[in-house]
């Protein structure tokens, strides 16, 4: 029988559209003899549907028409079955409810790569592909996943973290920058990815330019020092914080200081037709020397390990040519096209490496169905509230 796997793609976050080109380009290379594959579209008011257009990426031009003829539905529980019930559910006739045996995110952003959305399915008890709850959110807040890897000694550059108080005493905040790290400093939301809201700035006024827009899309901010002399290499990692292994490295190519939200997504598409981050310009593999390929695939496996990920990630490094060192920049927890690109090359097909993600969420459910999550307690035997109000318990 074949296993029911429910694709999640799309959800409230700027970065929706991206989502719904990932998940349809893995839907379309799953394994159709292994698994029964169910396309769920979210939209951005976090509203699951289903259909037989769900996974056709022409039907996104007028997503409108596309809902208009899709099924609302919602995950219910039910015992050890989770399943796609509609919504509003039907008084008469056929429910069409669908069963499903484990959910695969393909998500990207806030609000659904954060630990959200995995939150979520744990609660209900279904199965899923990739990181679990904590990773999630620890991978998608860039200012805790640099304390996690500083404090397992992995190079990360040293930064500022700003909330919403300091932004409105802009002036000290700014002085801040100034004082402790210096021009130039590039600036970003400290919970976004595909270059949402990153910018550098070279002097004061590009500075408060870059401070205000970042802070339209987070209510933190990061400000790092600007390695003027950049290089930018990705490496991509599969497995689980026991036992992982890397792919061949890529070196994005870009038009500004930063690889930007264009440079990923429409830069090198034709007739308005993206195919995500595999349309990005890159070199695979990176021009790099056997000792830096490597170091930067032996750091990006420890790194996915300490930050307890599971499932692909792609993990961003930084080398300062100036003085050749190399430094850890982010991880994408659930990254764009799922890196397919970077496996193909090491001898991984996309369909392969889509079937070996949900063999690794199996895995999870067996090692947590030998743990304990409950024991057996008297404490509530003879409790009453005092009062009905204050809470406290009478011993």
């Amino acid at each position: 029988m074949k296993i029911k796997v429910a694709v999640l793609f799309g959800g409230k976050s700027v970065e929706h559209e991206v989502s719904i080109i990932s998940g349809i380009q893995a839907i379309m290379s799953m394994d159709t003899e292994k698994y029964d594959v169910i396309p769920v579209y979210i939209n951005k008011k976090n509203e699951m549907y289903v259909g037989d257009d769900i996974g056709r990426i022409e039907c996104y031009k007028n997503i409108n028409s596309l809902l208009a003829k899709s099924q609302r539905v919602i995950m219910v529980n039910d015992g050890d079955k989770v399943s796609l019930v509609p919504y509003p559910a039907k008084k008469i006739g056929k429910k069409n409810t669908i069963d499903i045996d484990i959910a695969f995110p393909i998500v990207h952003g806030t609000n659904v790569e954060d630990g959200a959305l995995q939150g979520y399915l744990k609660t209900l008890g279904i199965p899923f592909v990739g990181c679990d709850v904590t990773a999630s959110a620890v991978g998608m807040d860039k200012y805790i996943t640099k304390a996690v890897l500083k404090d397992n000694n992995i190079p990360v550059l040293d930064c500022l973290n700003f909330t919403t108080s300091d932004y409105e005493e802009i002036d000290d905040m700014v002085a801040k920058i100034e004082s402790e790290l210096g021009y130039p400093v590039i600036i970003k939301p400290v919970n976004l990815g595909s270059s949402v809201g990153i910018s550098v700035a070279k002097d004061r006024v590009e500075l408060i330019q870059s401070i205000d827009d970042a802070f339209t899309y987070s209510r933190r901010v990061l400000v790092e020092h600007a390695i003027t002399k950049l290089r930018e290499i990705n490496c991509s990692v599969l497995g689980d914080e026991n036992e992982a292994i890397a792919s061949e490295c890529e070196e994005p190519l870009h038009t500004k200081d930063i690889l930007s939200y264009e440079d990923k997504y429409l830069g090198n598409s034709k007739g308005g037709k993206s195919k995500g981050m595999a349309s990005v310009s890159r070199k695979i593999p990176a021009e790099l020397s056997s000792e830096q390929r490597e170091e930067i695939r032996s750091l990006a496996v420890e790194s996915f390990k300490k930050l307890g990920c599971q499932g692909v990630a792609r993990i961003d490094f930084m080398i300062d040519e100036d003085n050749g060192k190399l430094y850890f920049n982010e991880i994408n927890t659930i990254p764009g096209s799922l890196a397919f690109y970077l496996w193909e090359p090491v001898g991984v097909p996309y369909k392969e490496l889509l079937t070996r993600m949900i063999n690794l969420s199996l895995k999870r459910v067996r090692e947590e169905e030998s743990l304990t999550f409950s024991f057996d307690t008297n404490i509530l035997d003879g409790q009453t509230l005092c009062g009905g109000k204050s809470g406290k318990l009478m011993k």
